[in-house]
């Protein structure tokens, strides 16, 4: 195998909340992740805006991201992302622009297009319908690079305060073709969802790489690709851990979302056949296993995809478990750097 194309590793934290646990755990699980990942050399933490959904405590991304950065020292945390149709980008502005003021030089803003929810909730957070969210996506993110990149001096009609001129980064977050191709059209960074829907990860880095125009903001394509990683002693203790985000998948497409389960000896009674397919596939990029096991999936994933950043999700019901998987993955990625 040729040498690999050196490449970062960062988490991506969706705050879960195990059956029988309080939002509250997960928060300090959150915590206790974010502090072991910045012990550990994890070069970004990301979290991300789901909401509605019992079994993930990140609704209030901004809000939780001042909260690690306030008991982290030097750790970059960044959502992945928040979902700008949801919301005024304004109100996105000021509040990334609150965070980066506070924490100087350590906050990222991953923008995605998709609602985070079901449609009812969708509804709830907007308090109208309309197509307007999203055919003013690119003119929604396109005022955000202007407020953060403005000279000193600049004025607005509106502008937030604070987010003025703070070079906030701006990264575009999708997984399909649209996104990568706004990325590429917006010269912005671009981060693929590819932890839970990988069908379209080829195709979608080779448009954003061919299709790149070079901006103020990055010179060249800088792509991160998602990959679960539950990783353990053992293979069979791994495949055992793997089952909670299984469960939690299928419970989700059957339109009951909860909390965490609790992992079980197999999956045979809990799926049929089309809902064991359909896991699979959109979990497809998921590497479960022993620390040798999870160093030769991360070397196959880096030498097809030549990813700059993998971004490292695990949906673990134990947060000791979670955490060594962790452990187990940044030792594979430096074993791999070496």
């Amino acid at each position: 195998m040729s040498r690999l194309k050196p490449f970062k590793l960062s988490v991506l934290d969706l705050s879960p909340v195990p059956a029988h646990a309080s939002v509250q755990a997960a928060f300090a699980n959150s915590l206790a992740l974010a502090k072991y990942a910045e012990s550990a050399g994890y070069h970004r933490y990301w979290l991300a805006e789901h909401h509605n959904m019992t079994g993930i405590a990140s609704a209030a991304t901004s809000v939780l991201i001042g909260y690690l950065a306030a008991n982290t020292k030097h750790l970059r945390l960044g959502s992945g992302g928040v979902m700008l149709p949801n919301h005024s980008p304004l109100v996105i502005a000021e509040q990334f622009g609150t965070l980066a003021t506070l924490y100087p030089g350590r906050i990222d803003l991953g923008i995605g297009r998709a609602p985070g929810s079901d449609q009812r909730t969708m509804m709830a957070l907007r308090r109208h319908m309309s197509a307007s969210h999203e055919e003013n996506f690119p003119q929604d993110i396109e005022q955000l690079i202007r407020w953060f990149d403005a000279p000193a001096g600049s004025h607005f009609d509106v502008q937030p305060v604070p987010g003025v001129g703070l070079q906030i980064p701006v990264w575009l977050l999708g997984s399909s073709l649209y996104s990568a191709q706004l990325a590429a059209q917006l010269g912005l960074p671009f981060a693929f969802a590819s932890h839970f829907a990988p069908d379209m990860l080829a195709d979608a880095l080779t448009l954003y790489r061919e299709k790149f125009r070079p901006s103020a903001r990055l010179a060249e394509p800088y792509v991160v690709i998602g990959v679960n990683v539950i990783a353990a002693e053992s293979k069979a203790r791994a495949r055992f851990l793997f089952t909670s985000q299984q469960q939690q998948f299928i419970n989700l497409r059957r339109g009951m979302p909860g909390p965490l389960p609790e992992p079980v000896e197999t999956m045979e009674p809990l799926w049929s056949p089309a809902e064991k397919y359909g896991v699979e596939r959109a979990l497809g990029m998921s590497l479960v296993g022993d620390q040798h096991s999870v160093t030769q999936g991360m070397a196959a994933l880096q030498q097809q995809y030549q990813a700059d950043e993998i971004i490292v999700n695990g949906q673990i019901f134990d947060p000791d478990s979670r955490i060594y998987s962790f452990s187990l993955a940044m030792a594979a990625a430096q074993s791999l750097m070496q």
